[in-house]
């Protein structure tokens, strides 16, 4: 492999003419830098892309850039696209594209499935995998004041150089495993549209309702609704338009007037503001909901009476014991909803119920759930062993 010089591509017939020299690889790896701490939708201040023998960082904010070359590049179904928890990238490509970048390969995720536990970060995969030390100097640097200096395009190249020895290391160890397959489910969702469609109709569930009472989860779902296309409108943060407790605290209130906001201690500021109207609005339309209408949390209104706690418990001690057994990381396995899923129903929709998952954990949950399987402690008392109950 060539020794690479830093790079930076400011104009669109350089990066149309790099995009060309690289659309015959096997792969290449991707990176972006973007800025989103005062608006909804991310700035894409860079993108980092390294072929076989170049890498260079590209520009979307140089006066003289068209990123068409380069989103041909990722329409490309041929290429492989590897992402190091790719899935804000993804996010930013979807949006500007209309289509999300496929085929991809996530490093992350591949190294759950071989063992090196949750969420493992970028750093210490080059480190393992790469044998080098990551310079981290330049993480909070500000990407979209220009100009870039030469040590901030270092650092940022730094990003898909190393990655390239970390997906074929991953990728041989996947292979010699026979677990290439297991990426296939989660690929999927990576590279699905719906992944990254927001409907601001299903927001209201991202917020930690103290009630089930159908009425105020209403007005709830109309007042989350009201403020996700209220931050995508004006292309702020949704909590610089309300907070998450004013939200909750409106929701249970349900106010009629500004006077009535204005009694509220949290979502007081919202009283005199240009969301005023758009409060009120989604408040009375909450309220206004048939009945039959109103959301409802069903399977957490039914958790207490038809299953303890301690089978969910058990069901987790169980998914540990399949994750350390099998050397994968255990979220990748059931995360925590699915593992109550299962308690509640043995035919649950959930992914560990089905493929691989279901081999590794989902039909011994099952098992231990009816009484067919006992979780123990080793004769050591070191570690956690799962047998066959003698009937």
């Amino acid at each position: 492999m060539n020794a690479l010089k830093p790079s930076l591509i400011t104009d669109t017939a350089s990066l149309a003419a790099f995009c060309d020299r690289i659309k015959g690889a096997d792969f290449i790896t991707v990176d972006t830098e973007f800025m989103r701490e005062t608006t909804y939708w991310a700035k894409l201040c860079l993108v980092q892309v390294a072929g076989p023998d170049e890498a260079y960082c590209i520009d979307p904010l140089a006066p003289d850039m068209n990123l068409k070359p380069l989103y041909e590049l990722f329409s490309n179904p041929n290429l492989l696209k590897v992402f190091h928890a790719g899935r804000q990238d993804l996010e930013i490509f979807f949006n500007a594209m209309g289509e999300v970048p496929a085929p991809v390969f996530d490093t992350q995720i591949a190294a759950m499935v071989c063992g090196f536990g949750d969420q493992v970060g970028y750093e210490a995969l080059v480190a393992k995998l790469a044998g080098a030390n990551l310079d981290k100097s330049q993480r909070f640097t500000d990407w979209a004041q220009r100009p870039l200096t030469d040590r901030q395009v270092t650092y940022a190249l730094g990003d898909v150089t190393h990655l390239r020895k970390v997906y074929v290391a991953l990728k041989q160890r996947l292979e010699k495993s026979g677990r290439a397959s297991w990426l296939d489910e989660e690929d999927a969702v990576l590279t699905s549209a719906d992944t990254y469609k927001v409907d601001p109709r299903e927001m209201w569930r991202r917020l930690r309702a103290r009630t089930r009472a159908p009425r105020m989860l209403a007005v709830l779902r109309e007042l989350a609704a009201w403020r996700e296309i209220t931050a995508q409108n004006f292309d702020v943060p949704r909590q610089r338009v309300a907070k998450d407790d004013a939200i909750l605290e409106l929701a249970a209130n349900m106010p009629l007037t500004v006077d009535d906001i204005k009694r509220s201690r949290l979502a007081k500021p919202l009283a005199s503001g240009k969301y005023v109207e758009g409060v009120l609005g989604a408040v009375a339309k909450g309220r206004a909901l048939p009945d039959a209408e109103c959301p409802r949390l069903e399977r957490e209104d039914g958790w207490d009476s038809q299953v303890p706690r301690a089978v969910t418990e058990l069901l987790k001690l169980l998914l540990k014991a399949r994750s350390e057994a099998h050397d994968v990381a255990q979220r990748l396995i059931a995360t925590s909803d699915e593992v109550e899923a299962i308690a509640l129903s043995d035919t649950a929709d959930v992914p560990a119920l089905h493929g691989w998952r279901r081999e590794l954990f989902g039909e011994d949950a099952l098992k231990l759930k009816h009484g067919k399987l006992a979780i123990g402690l080793s004769a050591n008392g070191k570690s956690v062993e799962v047998f066959e109950r003698q009937s």
